[in-house]
């Protein structure tokens, strides 16, 4: 890895359980890594977790990257022991058979499967019916009185899964939008003396409806937001560009469009005049499907002027989200660079 990058930080926030709603040990972790980087770390009731860098002016900007990952709630235990699950966010339920997880209890986490029934024990009514989330159970190997004193109603669910690198990629769980929240983190460490007020949000319920940012961006109510997410990367079989959105290795995103939001044109010219001035790989994204924390921002205060930058990123939404590393990095000297830029005095009116 390169030597600014720090892998172990980005294994830890991904393998790290937190779904919307309950971010607790992610929290944990984003305090600890602005203890001694920003002028003060505070949370609200949501959860959202802001640490300030005083600048020398009162204009402020914020940088927003949600630190939840989709997950599941348990909603009903079987007789058997078995636990049915409720979604947290957008699951493909194809992607889940066979998958390993983890049970998050007040009594401790507790290792599970979701299991797959083997191919030749399955009729053709079987095999034809399409797959939903409800249909899936987790299996914890238990006897159902021991379920029934460990597990509740309302516990958590993740898949659990190891980051490694892969190649030149990282691969894992809850890379969407762990790696953001790292970006930012590193990006925190690097900004010295701004001219303008940053306030570095780890924010919660983006899987859910941008529901952090949105309240975030009342109680701060920022002169200029941006969002820090990843993208997709179709840049695999079967797909074929234009189809792929972003490429791996073509660097940071430059957001123009998701479904949530049309970034202002000025704020992602200026990421664009950055990017070539410092010489900083980076890509433009229009994402025709799927919205992020930009959208939360740059409409609940008023009109607020937002961009984002985003990872391109791989098999979203899976436990084996894939990032190339050099995409990272860029994203981590786009934001630091954009940021140690901002005067406030760019004039971002339309």
């Amino acid at each position: 890895m390169d030597a600014e990058f720090d892998f172990e930080l980005l294994r830890e926030l991904t393998e790290t359980s937190g779904v919307p709603g309950y971010e607790d040990r992610l929290r944990d972790i984003v305090r600890r890594e602005f203890d001694g980087v920003v002028d003060e770390v505070r949370s609200d009731a949501m959860g959202n977790v802001v640490g300030t860098v005083e600048g020398s002016s009162d204009y402020s900007v914020v940088v927003a990257a949600h630190m939840d990952e989709i997950g599941f709630m348990v909603k009903h235990i079987t007789d058997d022991g078995f636990l049915q699950l409720d979604a947290l966010g957008g699951w493909d339920p194809r992607v889940l058979k066979a998958q390993r997880v983890t049970v998050l209890t007040d009594k401790g986490d507790l290792p599970g499967v979701i299991g797959a029934v083997p191919p030749h024990t399955l009729t053709d009514e079987q095999k034809e019916k399409e797959p939903k989330v409800e249909d899936v159970y987790v299996d914890l190997g238990l006897p159902s009185e021991a379920v029934d004193e460990r597990v509740a109603v309302g516990d958590l669910v993740t898949t659990a899964q190891t980051t490694v690198e892969l190649g030149n990629h990282v691969t894992g769980k809850a890379l969407d939008n762990r790696v953001s929240v790292f970006a930012m983190l590193e990006a925190a460490r690097r900004l010295d003396d701004p001219s303008v007020t940053v306030h570095f949000v780890a924010t919660v319920q983006e899987e859910v409806g941008l529901r952090g940012a949105e309240a975030i961006g009342v109680d701060l109510d920022p002169d200029l937001a941006i969002a820090l997410d990843t993208t997709v990367a179709n840049d695999v079989p079967p797909f074929k560009s234009p189809e792929y959105v972003t490429k791996l290795g073509d660097g940071a995103g430059i957001k123009l469009k998701d479904s949530s939001v049309i970034t202002n044109r000025k704020v992602h010219r200026r990421l664009r005049d950055v990017a070539e001035h410092e010489s900083i790989p980076f890509q433009l994204e229009i994402l025709p499907a799927g919205g992020t924390d930009t959208g939360g921002l740059q409409r609940t205060s008023g009109a607020t002027p937002a961009g984002a930058i985003s990872v391109p990123t791989r098999y979203l939404h899976t436990p084996t989200e894939s990032v190339h590393q050099s995409d990272v990095v860029a994203t981590i000297d786009l934001l630091t660079a954009f940021l140690d830029s901002e005067t406030g005095e760019h004039d971002y009116t339309l």
